[in-house]
């Protein structure tokens, strides 16, 4: 996870790149936490745009979200190789996209990425960016 500098600021304040190396590694049905989210916080906004096209399966499927079993507040199961555009706010906690309410935490959050795709080990290509939007009160106080 990068944290956005002041000049790059804009629609997200962090920023996940994930090549298929880093897919394969988490395997199938497996989570890893890509971002923390501090105490007092809400996420806005999260994106996610395929921006290297996966090669070697046809059947991965993402979840973003805080809870480790099933992180899907964010985004919710997403076909990953069959996206043709980004894809924002499809996760529980955004039932109506961009202008649903926001998913606040009182305490520091871990965010997650769980992948499910039986094909995963035969990935020889591929990447994909996750945006994430924070609103952090904390950095007021």
């Amino acid at each position: 996870m990068a944290k956005v500098s002041i000049n790059e600021l804009g629609a997200f304040t962090d920023v996940v790149r994930l090549d298929y190396n880093d897919l394969i590694a988490i395997g199938n049905g497996g989570t890893r936490i890509i971002a923390k989210l501090p105490a007092n916080s809400a996420v806005e906004l999260v994106g996610v745009a395929e921006t290297v096209a996966v090669t070697g399966s046809t059947s991965l499927v993402i979840d973003v979200g805080t809870t480790v079993g099933d992180p899907d507040e964010f985004i919710n199961a997403l076909d990953v190789d069959a996206m043709t555009v980004p894809v924002f706010n499809t996760g529980d906690q955004f039932t109506s996209g961009y202008s649903a309410a926001v998913k606040a935490v009182a305490s520091e959050t871990d965010v997650y990425i769980k992948v499910t795709d039986a094909a995963v080990a035969s990935i020889t290509a591929g990447e994909i960016v996750i945006g994430i939007r924070v609103l952090d009160l904390n950095k007021f106080s």
